[in-house]
């Protein structure tokens, strides 16, 4: 089954580390996969434009299914191979309902980390205002404080969504996963911190950790006068 798909990637990209998260969780070891360079702009070449004309990663094939969207690709993984592996969604339709909010509330804390880590990439530099760097910041934290409640609601050692491993947590960890390598004070999110600490040695994390990581260990501490 895992000779049938293809997967485009790149190093450092958290939507990239979900789908390969997805993959390990549901015993697809082997898949076929092409690492690409970001910098070389090698997600813009014609075997991916063909297949995503958006010429994004993650992107998928399965035999002759295309799933270009790390979100839908995950989804896909689990409705595909429910019975194979790790069961990423439950049943239970509260426990459902639980699972599918963090996995989509991912994307807001996603994306204020963005505002606030890359700044000066994003915003040109004549549009670039102190005020809007601090505001970003602000709702970062607040965003972060958010996420540091839910884990302590749910008690020491608890997953995302509750005490088993779920799609919340494959979609979710490499963002938190890019708080460490940013240098995120741990003191703005300790329940965060505790359970990255928690879930980083997991085989399927561990088996997709970005080599770039790998090649460069070190933190890059962009966060770290947050």
């Amino acid at each position: 089954m895992a000779k049938d798909i293809m997967l485009y990637w790149g190093s450092d990209s958290a939507p990239c580390w979900r789908v390969m998260i997805a993959l390990e969780e549901k015993q697809l070891h082997g898949y076929n996969n092409k690492l690409l360079s970001f910098d070389k702009q090698e997600h813009k070449c014609a075997e991916v434009m063909q297949l995503n004309p958006r010429g994004q990663l993650p992107t998928m094939k399965h035999g002759d299914t295309i799933v270009n969207e790390s979100f839908a690709a995950c989804m896909y993984l689990e409705s595909m191979f429910k019975s194979q592996g790790t069961r990423l969604i439950p049943d239970d339709p509260t426990e459902q309902a639980l699972v599918y909010q963090r996995m989509f509330e991912t994307n807001n804390l996603q994306q204020k980390i963005y505002e606030v880590a890359y700044y000066g990439w994003l915003v040109p530099e004549e549009e670039r205002h102190e005020s809007a760097l601090k505001r970003n910041k602000e709702n970062f934290i607040t965003e972060l404080k958010l996420w540091n409640g839910y884990l302590e609601k749910m008690g020491k050692g608890s997953y995302l969504a509750g005490k088993n491993f779920t799609m919340a947590d494959v979609v979710c960890f490499p963002v938190i996963g890019f708080l460490s390598r940013l240098g995120c004070p741990k003191e703005r999110c300790p329940r965060l911190m505790e359970y990255y600490e928690m879930v980083k040695d997991r085989p399927s994390i561990k088996a997709s950790w970005p080599p770039t990581w790998l090649e460069k260990p070190e933190e890059q501490y962009t966060l770290k006068n947050l």
